[in-house]
């Protein structure tokens, strides 16, 4: 509790100087501190130099209300997203075009945006399908490429 106080309070200090709006959890867990919207995201990421990481998500999803709870209890993942901009998308927050579903517009979908704002397609579901390379229903899987960012983007020392 103390530390998810302590992280808004974080996120509030961010958003005096760059702006956003302290997003929803939409079911992925309100122990996350997200985002309030895609652009605000990539610009505390860019800001701060931190990469984002985006869920894309539909209400009426039966993989995506599956995987709420897991994420949403998964102490790793807590623990992962200290290093992360957070923001997770739901029905109609989808970005359009193909920036965002570069193998195709299935849900639910993890995308990581580097740093400098790129979407980054190389951080892949590694132990998923080849043809939904963005698709993760486990939250191993999820943790798996998050250390895969924090390293190739040497954002601070981890020990997993």
């Amino acid at each position: 509790m103390a530390s998810r106080t302590c992280a808004k309070f974080f996120l509030s200090v961010i958003c005096n100087k760059v702006y956003c709006a302290s997003g929803k959890d939409n079911g992925f867990g309100n122990s996350y501190v997200w985002a309030g919207s895609l652009e605000s995201g990539i610009q505390i990421g860019t800001h701060h130099k931190k990469p984002v990481m985006v869920i894309i998500h539909k209400s009426w999803c039966k993989a995506c209300k599956n995987l709420k709870p897991k994420f949403a209890s998964s102490t790793e993942i807590q623990t992962l997203s200290k290093h992360f901009v957070m923001v997770n998308l739901i029905d109609d927050e989808e970005p359009e075009g193909n920036t965002y579903s570069p193998d195709g517009s299935y849900i639910p979908r993890i995308l990581f945006v580097s740093p400098k704002g790129q979407v980054d397609h190389d951080i892949i579901n590694e132990d998923g399908s080849s043809q939904h390379k963005f698709f993760y229903s486990r939250p191993e899987q999820i943790a798996k490429s998050m250390k895969k960012v924090i390293q190739k983007y040497k954002l601070e020392e981890f020990n997993a």
